[in-house]
């Protein structure tokens, strides 16, 4: 059996949640399916923890009450937007990874759904960067980073971008040894130039051991101490005990089956749009990550 509504929006994160909004705000019957609690990765792993830990580590917080200050402000925002405040503003809420059966049909945990109007807005994970030993190391990314429990000696974040820049800044300042590693001659690589400058200087002036124009290695953790032995062209290896992956963001399309629905990917795996995130299947639109654009909560909101 399928069920007849006005608009149906895949993810509930920063863009998915807008596109219900807006529907919602129109008199839209809208469906949201999402694979989890609505809010996504700005609410759980990106944004806020990120932020409250910075503001956290600035004011001489201790590890654990600057954890303990994220948990309680994720949770708070969190509030504002799961399911039940969502069915209360009118939306049906769905859990389950939503796929597509056809160009109109959306299908999630047993449950079928059709709509002339479609929101793809299944965000991004973390990329894995081709770095040797990777996965011997166990590493952290922002998805596991703010559910240590213990504070690490020494942190080795693999990436120099803003993800990498904030949680260098935020444990050096907190007191774990620091040491960024980035493949590309500058900070911030995508950024303008004297942005990067900016907050190299900052990050040295702080402590931060930053290698740029390097490549790492990553040897088997010592069995005795449970580390990783990282190796860097010209150097010594040295020892870190937890290593944070923060090399950028791949969209999430898998399970997706977009194809039944004629919705082309881009060869970076993203879900090709058109100035108005118009996909290449009528009624169909695509916000946020997944489309490979700007990677920023209030840009999903605006395409949303």
């Amino acid at each position: 059996m399928t069920t007849s509504v006005d608009l149906i929006v895949i993810g509930g994160g920063a863009g998915g949640l807008s596109a219900a909004r807006e529907g919602l705000r129109h008199g839209a019957r809208t469906v949201l399916v999402q694979d989890g609690p609505p809010g996504g990765d700005c609410t759980f792993t990106g944004c806020v923890p990120s932020k409250t830990l910075l503001a956290s580590a600035r004011r001489g917080d201790s590890f654990a009450d600057a954890l303990s200050t994220v948990h309680a402000t994720v949770a708070r925002i969190a509030a504002t937007e799961d399911a039940d405040t969502l069915r209360a503003e009118g939306a049906e809420v769905l859990t389950g990874r939503g796929a597509f059966v056809d160009r109109k049909t959306i299908s999630a945990n047993g449950h079928r759904f059709s709509a002339s109007r479609i929101v793809i807005a299944t965000g991004s994970r973390p990329a894995s960067p081709p770095v040797e030993g990777l996965a011997s190391a166990s590493p952290l990314t922002n998805e596991s980073l703010f559910d240590l429990s213990e504070q690490p000696e020494h942190l080795v974040v693999l990436g120099g971008g803003p993800i990498g820049c904030e949680m260098a800044q935020a444990f050096t300042l907190l007191g774990t040894r620091v040491t960024m590693i980035e493949r590309e001659e500058r900070l911030l690589p995508r950024d303008d130039p004297q942005a990067g400058d900016v907050v190299q200087t900052v990050l040295d002036r702080q402590g931060v051991n930053v290698r740029t124009g390097a490549a790492a290695t990553l040897g088997r953790r010592s069995t005795g101490s449970g580390r990783s032995f990282v190796h860097l062209e010209g150097s010594e290896p040295f020892e870190a005990d937890q290593v944070l992956v923060a090399a950028g963001r791949t969209p999430v399309t898998s399970g997706l089956d977009g194809d039944r629905a004629g919705v082309r990917l881009n060869q970076r795996g993203a879900v090709e749009v058109d100035t108005t995130m118009v996909t290449s299947a009528s009624g169909i639109w695509a916000v946020g990550d997944v489309t490979g654009g700007m990677q920023f909560t209030h840009a999903a909101g605006r395409m949303a």
